[in-house]
């Protein structure tokens, strides 16, 4: 049983839009938390929210059977935070369970401050949220930041697009490391299968892999000779040949030796029959990795690029090269966003396997069902293709894609017009938006598996639009404190004046009074 959040306040609570912070802390938290005081101080938005909360959820979890559970406000509040400010769990986990004005912000008293959070229950709520809810979300808190800048944003959106790269949370790849990987993970768990059925056929599991480690390492260390002289070279070679057969040939018998060893297991529980079908993933992967490194390191052959797997924990992994300077590769999957002036992400798209040209299209689209009032979008030239070109300006007011290659007469004339250079030279702006999005939690995706990817990335969308609604308020709120002692100046610097003149107001008033002298 599970509340969007509890109407009832309990003795001591604060009511969330009577939360008082410090307005002239320039911190992320405050920020981010007076965003989502804001949103939940606004009817609209906060029923809004509520509402598709209700609805995403609805089918997974039961609102009103059960065990309590954590209330879904809650969940919200903790899993932007950790984006916001770029926390692991057990950063998040400290500060939700010490944090006076998070706690009040959560529905807390000092009353309750025995009740504390635990680091899986955390991890488990968290999870609960969607990527598609997020959106929605979304969408509502950026609908809110437009009407707080006001008619500006009544004017239409400028926008802009571009991609980065999202790191997975694995080591840099080779062919060697990802054989070690398929190696150790079968054997531990083969290990684990038999130790609890109190078999001692696998004690020797770790000599094994102490044995095929040396090998493996021996291979690294033979790779490591720069000489130039040819007969160095060629002997060098036929020593590292013969170093990675006798590596493959130990690996062939160790996955040998765990396939004859899953024939012997009776599974019937359905934990064991998951461990089994997991360590036979890994013995894929370990054949496949011993072909390769065959067929790569013996054989002298190229391996094509769609059969490399760069990482076994995280499948999605691609390799990306963008040509930065001092940056060959990067491993992960690209992420396009679309921001408007105002800094908000409009929308964003995890790319797997697709380039910046093949998404212009689709993104922009999707963009413009969600707010119909884009009149505009620049891109840099990796969005550039003929079809995107025509397409892109049915569906915008401007188009500012530069082209490649020479530019006739026509092109010239379109780039060089005031309108377009001027948004192009503003286009650098989104470069701020994609630091701010690094810099809170997108530089790496510590969450596994392509779902998690992709949940992560929502969350770190949906909190720096929360960051920038909670800065745009905290700044309204410091020019309303001001003005407001401002006036309490000029009336404490009139308040003299004002008494004597009242003085002389009643003393003229008064009547006079008669004096008789006694005879």
């Amino acid at each position: 049983m599970r509340k969007t959040i509890d109407p009832q306040l309990k003795i001591g609570q604060t009511y969330i839009s009577n939360i008082k912070f410090d307005l002239s802390s320039r911190d992320e938290i405050p920020q981010l938390l007076i965003g989502l005081q804001a949103i939940h101080s606004d009817p609209s938005s906060r029923n809004a929210v509520f509402q598709a909360i209700s609805e995403s959820l609805g089918e997974t979890i039961d609102f009103h059977n059960g065990r309590p559970g954590m209330d879904l406000w809650k969940i919200l509040v903790l899993g932007t935070l950790r984006l916001n400010c770029n926390w692991d769990f057990d950063k998040l986990h400290d500060i939700a369970n010490n944090h006076l004005i998070l706690r009040q912000m959560l529905g807390h008293t000092l009353y309750d401050m025995e009740e504390q959070y635990k680091l899986q229950t955390l991890k488990d709520n968290i999870t609960l949220f969607t990527p598609e809810l997020m959106d929605r979300i979304n969408q509502i808190v950026l609908q809110y930041g437009h009407a707080l800048i006001g008619n500006k944003a009544l004017k239409g959106l400028n926008a802009s697009c571009d991609s980065f790269v999202e790191e997975t949370d694995v080591h840099f790849s080779t062919d060697i490391s990802l054989l070690w990987d398929a190696m150790r993970k079968s054997v531990y768990l083969i290990m684990g299968i038999f130790d609890e059925i109190n078999s001692s056929q696998w004690r020797q599991g770790e000599h094994h892999l102490r044995k095929l480690k040396r090998a493996l390492r021996k291979v690294q260390q033979l790779k490591r000779s720069n000489s130039k002289n040819a007969e160095k070279i060629a002997l060098k070679e036929k020593h590292i040949k013969s170093a990675v057969q006798d590596c493959l040939n130990q690996a062939n018998i160790l996955v040998a030796k765990v396939e004859d060893s899953l024939k012997t297991i009776e599974a019937v529980e359905p934990g064991l029959i998951a461990k089994i079908s997991e360590i036979e993933e890994y013995i894929v992967h370990a054949k496949r990795q011993i072909n390769q490194v065959e067929q790569r390191m013996i054989a002298n052959e190229a391996i094509a690029h769609k059969d490399k797997v760069f990482s076994l924990f995280e499948p999605h992994t691609e390799w990306i090269s963008k040509g930065k300077a001092g940056v060959p590769v990067e491993l992960g999957l690209k992420v396009c966003i679309v921001k408007d002036q105002f800094g908000f992400i409009l929308h964003h798209q995890v790319m797997e396997h697709q380039t910046d040209d093949q998404i212009a299209i689709s993104l922009i689209k999707a963009t413009k069902e969600r707010f119909s009032n884009i009149v505009s979008c620049s891109f840099d030239k990796g969005f550039h293709s003929k079809n995107n070109q025509i397409e892109l300006s049915k569906l915008l007011d401007t188009v500012v894609l530069p082209r490649k290659g020479k530019l006739s007469k026509a092109d010239q004339a379109i780039e060089s017009s005031p309108e377009f250079k001027h948004l192009r030279r503003k286009h650098s702006a989104v470069e701020s938006s994609i630091n701010a999005l690094e810099n809170h939690g997108l530089d790496r995706c510590p969450d596994h598996g392509i779902d998690g990817f992709k949940r992560y990335t929502a969350f770190a969308v949906l909190a720096r639009n929360l960051q920038i609604v909670g800065s745009i308020e905290q700044k309204k709120r410091i020019q309303a404190a001001k003005r407001r002692e401002k006036a309490q100046q000029t009336i404490s610097i009139m308040q003299p004046i004002l008494s004597i003149t009242d003085r002389r107001e009643i003393a003229l008033t008064q009547e006079p009074v008669e004096f008789r002298l006694s005879a």
